[in-house]
C-alpha cells in the first residue's frame, strides 16, 4: 500500500506517517513534507521517484503528472485500468494526505487591496499583496484532492489533521478493505467541502481586488459548528454554520463561549443575533431586550444597571422569556436587577465573577449566559462575505448591511418648530433602534430608553397604534418603572407616549400615523422623508405643535 502526503500544516504529520510505516504503508511526499518525514527518521520516498521528474517551476509544479493521478484515479475493479497502470510501469496511491497553501493566513494577515486591480493602469505591474496572495494558490493540492475524493472507493482521501487518528484506528481494525464505502465518502466529502471552501475565498478575493462587490458567481465557505435541536418549530431540522474566517468576516455567533444554561436553540440564535446588533450600535452602555426578533425594550445609562432598568421598563410584561445583550461587562449589580424574569439568553462580552454566581444561582431554567466581543467588523472584510445573504425559494437574495453611521445622518427640521435638545436626543437614539425593528415599525422613545415600539404591521398608523397599546399598557401597569416618574412625566392612559420621540422606518404615506402619535403625547418625530405626502405629513405635525426632522435614510426591514 501507498501513501502520497504532502501538507503545508504539519499538525500531526509524523505520528500519522509513522503509524502508516509501522502498518507497512510505503510513503511518498513532496518538498518540505519530505524535508520534515526524513528530519524526524521515516522512510519516505520522492514523488519524483513515481515521475521520473523532477519538481520545476519553484515547485509550482511536482504532482501534476500521470505517474501520479494515474496511480490515483486507476479504479481497482477494472481490468483494463490495472492493465493500463502495468503497460506504464505506473504504481498505485491508496492515501492521499494533503491541506493547502495557507492564502487565507496570508491574505488575513495583511492588507486587504480593495479594488487595486480596478485603478491599476496596464502596464503598471501586479500589486505585492496581490503577488502574494496569488502566490499561496495551491494547484496540485486540490487536484490530488479532487483525484483522490473521485476514486474513495479505493483511495482514502485524508485533508485534516483531525482526521489522522481515526484513520489510522480504521486502517489497524482491518486494513484497507475493511473501511467501509461509508466511512471512505465522508472523507470523500470532507474532501470535496475542503477545496469548496479554498476556491470559495480565491474567488471572493479576486472579486474584492476589482472592485466587484457582487460577483456573477459567488460560493459562500460555510463551517458547521454545531448542530440544533431543531429548527424555528419543533418538526424542522437545523444546524449552525459559520461563514468564512473571522479575521475576514468580523466577529461570528460561531465565537461564542457559552458560561452556563443549556443548549442554544435556532430561535435564540435569530434573536442573540438582533439583540446584539441593537447594543453594539451604542457608545455608552447600553441594553437590548429582544423577543421574537424585535426590540421590546432598550435603554442606556451612565451604568449598566440602569440601562438594563431602563430597557426593562419599555415593556416588562414583554421581556418576558426574550433575549437580553449587553455592550459592557456584566457585573454583579446589573445581574441581580436581571432576577424574578425569565430570560432565556444572555449574551455580552464578559461577566465578572460576582455576575456569574448570580446567574447559575437562578432558578431552572438558568439562563444561557454567552460571552462574546461586540460584532464591530475588522477593516480587512472580504466585501462578499460581508453582504447580508438571505434565502427565497430558488434563490439568495443579497444586500450590503445598513450600516450608516448616525454621524452621517443630518437630522433635518421640516416642521416650524424645531426640535429642542432634549428632544432631538431622544430623536437620535429612537433612530438607531427603529433599524432593528421588523417594518412597519415605529419606536417610542424618551430620556435614552425605548417607551414602546410597534413591530411588523403592514399599515404604518397601525405600528403606531400598536406602540401606543404598549405604551399604555406599561403605564397601566407601572411594572419596573423606577427610573421613571410616569406622574411628572405627564403619562397617563390617555397620552401614554407624552413627551416621546418617535421615530419610524419609512416614510408617511399619509398623514394619519402623525395624527395618531400625537394623540398618543409623541412631541418629536423622525422619518426618513420622500414621499409624495410629505408636505401634508408636516402639516399635521405643524397642527399639533410637533417638532419633524428628515434623515433621507430609510429603514426598512422585512
Amino acid at each position: 500500500m501507498r501513501a502520497l502526503l504532502s501538507v503545508w500544516d504539519k499538525t500531526g504529520l509524523i505520528e500519522f506517517a509513522r503509524g502508516l510505516a509501522d502498518m507497512g504503508w510505503e510513503l511518498y511526499s513532496t518538498g518540505k513534507t519530505q524535508a520534515s518525514l526524513q528530519e524526524a527518521g521515516a522512510a519516505v520516498q520522492s514523488v519524483g521517484d513515481l515521475t521520473s521528474f523532477p519538481e520545476i517551476l519553484d515547485g509550482r509544479v511536482k504532482t501534476l503528472h500521470p505517474g501520479i493521478h494515474a496511480g490515483i484515479l486507476a479504479r481497482r475493479d477494472d481490468p483494463a485500468h490495472l492493465g493500463q497502470l502495468a503497460e506504464h510501469n505506473i504504481e498505485t496511491i491508496d492515501l492521499v494526505a494533503v491541506n493547502l497553501y495557507p492564502f487565507v493566513d496570508t491574505i488575513a494577515g495583511g492588507r486587504l487591496p480593495l479594488g487595486d486591480l480596478a485603478a491599476a493602469t496596464p502596464g503598471s505591474g501586479m500589486p505585492r499583496e496581490v503577488q502574494g496572495a496569488v502566490e499561496q494558490i495551491d494547484v496540485g493540492g486540490p487536484a490530488l484532492i479532487r483525484a483522490a475524493a473521485k476514486n474513495f472507493q479505493h483511495v482514502l482521501a485524508v485533508t485534516d489533521p483531525g482526521q489522522y487518528g481515526p484513520v489510522l484506528d480504521a486502517l489497524r481494525a482491518g486494513g484497507p478493505g475493511a473501511i467501509s464505502l461509508d466511512y471512505r465518502a465522508q472523507l470523500a466529502q470532507r474532501a470535496f467541502a475542503h477545496t469548496a471552501q479554498y476556491d470559495a475565498y480565491v474567488a471572493h478575493y479576486f472579486a474584492a481586488v476589482i472592485g466587484e462587490a457582487f460577483a456573477p458567481g459567488a460560493a459562500l465557505p460555510l463551517t458547521r459548528v454545531m448542530g440544533l435541536s431543531y429548527g424555528e418549530n419543533p418538526h424542522q431540522q437545523a444546524a449552525f454554520y459559520r461563514l468564512g474566517d473571522s479575521r475576514l468576516t468580523g466577529v461570528s455567533l460561531a465565537d461564542l463561549r457559552q458560561l452556563s444554561g443549556d443548549a442554544l436553540s435556532y430561535n435564540n440564535l435569530l434573536d442573540l443575533d438582533n439583540a446584539y446588533a441593537i447594543v453594539a450600535d451604542f457608545e455608552e452602555p447600553a441594553v437590548a431586550i429582544v423577543k421574537h426578533n424585535n426590540p421590546c425594550g432598550v435603554g442606556t445609562g451612565h451604568t449598566l444597571e440602569e440601562a438594563y432598568r431602563k430597557a426593562f421598563a419599555g415593556d416588562p410584561l414583554s421581556a418576558y422569556g426574550g433575549v437580553v445583550a449587553f455592550n459592557r461587562p456584566v457585573d454583579e449589580a446589573t445581574a441581580q436587577s436581571t432576577r424574578g424574569v425569565l430570560y432565556w439568553v444572555m449574551v455580552a462580552p464578559d461577566y465578572d465573577d460576582g455576575a456569574l454566581e448570580v446567574i447559575r444561582r437562578y432558578k431552572r431554567p438558568t439562563p444561557r449566559a454567552l460571552q462574546l466581543p461586540l460584532p464591530r467588523r475588522p477593516g480587512n472584510v472580504l466585501p462578499g462575505l460581508g453582504l447580508h445573504y438571505r434565502p427565497v425559494t430558488g434563490g439568495i437574495l443579497a444586500q450590503t448591511a445598513d450600516a450608516v453611521p448616525l454621524s452621517e445622518v443630518a437630522f433635518t427640521t421640516v416642521s416650524r418648530r424645531p426640535p429642542t435638545a432634549a428632544e432631538l436626543r431622544d430623536l437620535r437614539f429612537a433612530w438607531q433602534v427603529v433599524k432593528h425593528v421588523r417594518s412597519n415599525a415605529s419606536v417610542f422613545a424618551r430620556d435614552g430608553a425605548i417607551v414602546a415600539v410597534g413591530a411588523g404591521q403592514m399599515s404604518r398608523v397601525d405600528s403606531v397604534v400598536a406602540a401606543t397599546h404598549v405604551a399604555r399598557r406599561s403605564v397601566s401597569q407601572d411594572q419596573g418603572m423606577t427610573d421613571v416618574d410616569a406622574a411628572s412625566a405627564g403619562r397617563s392612559i390617555s397620552r401614554p407616549a407624552a413627551g416621546c420621540a418617535m421615530a419610524t422606518d419609512g416614510f408617511f404615506p399619509f398623514p394619519d400615523a402623525v395624527e395618531a402619535a400625537a394623540e398618543a403625547g409623541v412631541t418629536a418625530i423622525v422619518h426618513p422623508g420622500g414621499a409624495k405626502q410629505d408636505a401634508a405629513a408636516t402639516a399635521a405635525a405643524d397642527r399639533f405643535g410637533l417638532a419633524m426632522v428628515v434623515t433621507g435614510y430609510r429603514h426598512f426591514r422585512h
